[in-house]
């Protein structure tokens, strides 16, 4: 999950970090109000915190020299999109003047299996655009996760971007702290770009922190809905992620339902094979109870660019009745069947979920080549 700029510099701020003075106001907020409150003072920066990269390239970050002009700028951000999306939050801070900006990330290796700090003593460009014109400033140093960052080990980063005295010991402690929160949250990313030198001292201009999802149950205070905020998913992955479904959107007509990742997409795999062009990818997991199985079908039922639904099951820890029941409630709930539904049933409990499902004219496959034919020729 990515965290906005200044949810990012909040978990900073709690490691000691040293950010820039500012307020974030929303839509209906009284802007003059809110920037007077915070006793922030021209020149001021105007943010759009939308959860995308290049937000100064696209015109979603702004300089002003007075509130009244931070005012009709946070208006005017508002309204604007940055990549697709409008903000729902703008941060205003005190400008902060500096002569040298700084690059700084920590982020997972999956080949190395370990965090890995990134460093270059060129900040305020994308990493992609270091590593392309000045590939030799990039700075690498793994981290072992049972021992973590030593100092000894920030302060050679420091040295190796060209940092002495002062100014290395304040990024030393800066990329430690950066460290612990990668740590304690449960980072893939933390990062920030640019990280200005300041004097002898570095503050981080802007901030980025990406959350595993999978550790979210940890950090409740963090489990703020914002898939639509992301730009990451469409309309109806955003649906499917409230309604707890496993769902990606394709760009076929044919809905694939099956239970468990490896079946779904073996199934999506033969409807290519065939001739068809799959919807999604829909995923019911093992054991999967007639409510989920409803919810399920009943989605795609809605979903407009699905034309015909195929479902591929194969009951182990999921029993066929419990599937056939949950299909059965989700036409029962819709008042009969909206689309073309084909399915295939075999496994535990077969027998029993096959009767069920033609008590209700529905008549089930075992073949799952006959069945993915089946639906293709609909």
């Amino acid at each position: 999950m990515k965290l906005f700029e200044f949810e990012a510099k909040d978990i900073l701020r709690k490691y000691g970090v040293e950010v820039p003075p500012g307020v974030v106001v929303g839509k209906t907020d009284d802007v003059e109000a809110r920037i007077k409150e915070a006793g922030l003072e021209p020149p001021l920066v105007v943010k759009s915190q939308v959860l995308v990269a290049g937000r100064g390239k696209a015109g979603g970050i702004k300089l002003v020299n007075s509130v009244e002009e931070a005012v009709e700028t946070a208006k005017r951000l508002f309204e604007t999109p940055i990549k697709g999306l409008k903000p729902s939050y703008i941060l205003i801070e005190k400008a902060i003047p500096h002569d040298v900006e700084l690059y700084a990330a920590i982020v997972i290796d999956r080949s190395e299996r370990k965090p890995v700090v990134l460093a270059s003593r060129y900040g305020g460009m994308d990493i992609e655009e270091i590593a392309r014109e000045k590939p030799e400033s990039i700075v690498r140093q793994y981290i072992d996760p049972f021992v973590g960052l030593k100092g000894y080990q920030a302060r050679l980063i420091g040295k190796k971007i060209g940092l002495t005295g002062k100014a290395l010991a304040s990024f030393a402690m800066f990329l430690q702290a950066l460290y612990r929160a990668f740590v304690e949250y449960d980072a893939e990313l933390a990062e920030s770009n640019p990280l200005a030198l300041v004097g002898d001292k570095v503050i981080p201009l802007d901030a980025r922190i990406i959350v595993d999802d999978n550790a979210l149950f940890k950090h409740p205070e963090l489990r703020t809905a914002r898939v639509e905020e992301s730009g990451e998913y469409t309309e109806w992955e955003v649906k499917a992620r409230k309604l707890g479904l496993a769902f990606v959107e394709l760009d076929g007509d044919i809905g694939v339902i099956g239970n468990g990742a490896g079946l779904t997409m073996t199934t999506m795999d033969l409807v290519y094979e065939f001739g068809g062009r799959p919807a999604n990818f829909l995923d019911i997991g093992g054991g999967a109870s007639a409510e989920l199985v409803k919810t399920a079908v009943g989605f795609l039922m809605e979903m407009p660019k699905v034309k015909k639904i195929f479902m591929n099951i194969f009951g182990g820890i999921t029993r066929c009745d419990e599937v056939a029941k949950g299909i059965v409630k989700a036409i029962e709930e819709l008042g009969g069947l909206k689309k073309p539904l084909v399915v295939r049933l075999s496994g535990t409990n077969e027998e029993e979920g096959r009767r069920i499902l033609r008590e209700h004219g529905l008549e089930a496959y075992t073949d799952p080549i006959e069945a993915v034919k089946r639906v293709i020729s609909l």
